[in-house]
């Protein structure tokens, strides 16, 4: 089988306000999505906390992360951060156009227990 060469960039996307996600690849220790959202907000009340670890980059656009402490962490192009498993966290807001890359790592390793520098 010949592999198939896609675009990141030319995904689908979806309107205002909203998020689509597509799943990349996906084995049982490693799941790559591709995120796209507009001006996206998680609904109030609504933290993630989630068993595995996640590191996500911002790929275009611009977005920020709240954690559940109130903290406030502001994601530009290019931005990456590992968010540890467990860490309560949400989507505060997005830009009209912004693309994520995420890698959930399922399973114990050396990327599970990643620490930043």
């Amino acid at each position: 089988m010949t592999p198939r060469v896609e675009n990141l960039f030319a995904g689908p996307s979806d309107s205002l306000g909203r998020e689509h996600l597509l799943i990349l690849f996906e084995n049982e220790t490693v799941r790559i999505e591709r995120i796209a959202s507009h001006s996206h907000s998680s609904p109030a009340g609504l933290w993630y906390d989630q068993p595995q670890a996640e590191w996500v980059i911002v790929l275009r656009g611009h977005a920020v992360l709240e954690l559940e402490d109130g903290e406030l962490i502001p994601l530009q192009e290019g931005d990456y951060l590992l968010i540890p498993s467990h860490l309560r966290h949400r989507v505060r807001q997005t830009g009209p156009d912004t693309l994520w890359l995420a890698v959930h790592i399922k399973g114990p390793g050396p990327l599970a227990n990643f620490s930043q520098k």
